[in-house]
């Protein structure tokens, strides 16, 4: 939880610095954003190793296919990186990259997500064939 308030405190305090410097320095609250928003997903990393560890335990007691769990899991990470990034181009003006970079994610996570919706047809198929 230490680390929860010390970053809402940070972005609290890079939201002021962004106000002052939107005036004068448009490219350094940039720059400021993308940085904050790193430290951010750092913290939210340190959150997620737990639940990392725990589904790795779930998996290894129910000795299903680790694939699947990995594919669920960059699709998460990818879908959050898009978003980041998206909110980051629209800050700078570029709504309409952050709007084409949304779409860009969806496909992405599409694409990644083809092996599990073919395992999933196989089995409906294996289903239907054995009634």
């Amino acid at each position: 939880m230490d680390i929860f308030v010390k970053a809402v405190a940070g972005i609290l305090v890079a939201v002021l610095l962004n106000i002052c410097l939107s005036k004068q320095a448009k490219d350094f609250s940039l720059l400021l954003t993308a940085l904050v928003c790193c430290c951010i997903a750092g913290a939210a990393i340190h959150y997620l190793e737990q639940i990392l560890d725990f589904v790795e335990n779930v998996n290894r007691l129910a000795k299903l296919d680790s694939k699947a769990f990995a594919i669920i899991f960059k699709a998460v990470g990818i879908g959050i990186l898009g978003e980041i990034v998206s909110q980051i181009c629209d800050d700078s003006g570029n709504a309409s990259l952050g709007r084409m970079l949304k779409v860009l994610t969806s496909a992405v996570i599409l694409w990644l997500s083809l092996p599990l919706f073919t395992a999933l047809l196989e089995l409906i198929e294996g289903i239907l064939i054995a009634v």
